[in-house]
């Protein structure tokens, strides 16, 4: 009895703490319907998160409020960008739409913020190019990255490198994505961009080169740290199974 009362009072607190801080009001009928489990996700996503504030402990709570919540995010940046119409706040609803995989309106909104003083604001440019090539418009993410690379150089990242070399073969610019994979490989922090080189070497036949890369990149990962090593995994298995072939 005591422990039902205890929860009983617990369950009460913090529908009470929903209410006073303005929560969703979801967290009550979770509260309300799973007592038990509820008042665990509660914590676990609106209140720990507040009391340290790391980032493991605010990922695990993206995570856990992402399936109690599905469309929060969606609804919060899409809110502020109509209330704002900010830069900051059209790149946030256009991540949040790429993230779930709604291209076309992140095309949208990333294009809608492109005008005036912002008509080559670079944060909007990187993120509507990734947002283009993902939807299939290689051509679209291209001419983004020239925008970018013409009006903000400074801006210009090992990341965006690796996309324009893939948005350049996707249109069948053989030479210059050969070029600008050769070159993003050197710097590129990680496996991707010399996997990405060596399998497109290899769709040219030039088989012992994109051999020679693997190589590089398995004999490199061997002598990495495992937190490396980890991180990398879906690249070096890639890379592992390119090798293979032959």
């Amino acid at each position: 009895m005591p422990i039902v009362f205890l929860s009983a009072l617990v369950q009460v607190g913090l529908i009470v703490h929903v209410i006073k801080t303005g929560r969703n009001s979801l967290w009550i009928w979770a509260l309300l319907l799973l007592p038990g489990l509820g008042s665990l996700a509660y914590v676990l996503v609106e209140i720990l998160p507040e009391l340290f504030g790391s980032p493991s402990a605010r990922a695990a709570a993206r995570g856990v409020r992402r399936a109690i919540d599905p469309n929060r995010e969606l609804r919060v940046a899409s809110a502020h960008a109509l209330v704002t119409d900010s830069v900051a706040a059209k790149a946030k609803l256009g991540a949040e739409q790429s993230r779930r995989g709604d291209y076309a309106g992140a095309i949208q909104t990333y294009q809608s913020g492109l005008r005036g003083l912002y008509e080559f604001d670079p944060t909007l440019l990187i993120g509507l190019a990734q947002a283009q090539f993902a939807a299939g418009d290689a051509a679209g993410a291209r001419v983004s990255l020239d925008a970018l690379n013409t009006h903000n150089a400074a801006f210009k990242t090992a990341e965006t490198q690796l996309l324009y070399a893939r948005a350049l073969e996707a249109e069948g610019t053989t030479a210059r994505a050969e070029a600008e994979y050769r070159a993003v490989a050197v710097y590129y922090p990680g496996a991707e961009a010399r996997v990405r080189c060596a399998q497109f070497l290899r769709g040219l036949g030039k088989t012992d080169e994109a051999n020679a890369m693997l190589d590089d990149v398995l004999k490199t990962a061997a002598l990495a740290p495992r937190h490396v090593r980890r991180a990398q995994a879906e690249w070096l298995s890639l890379a592992e199974r390119e090798r293979a072939r032959g």
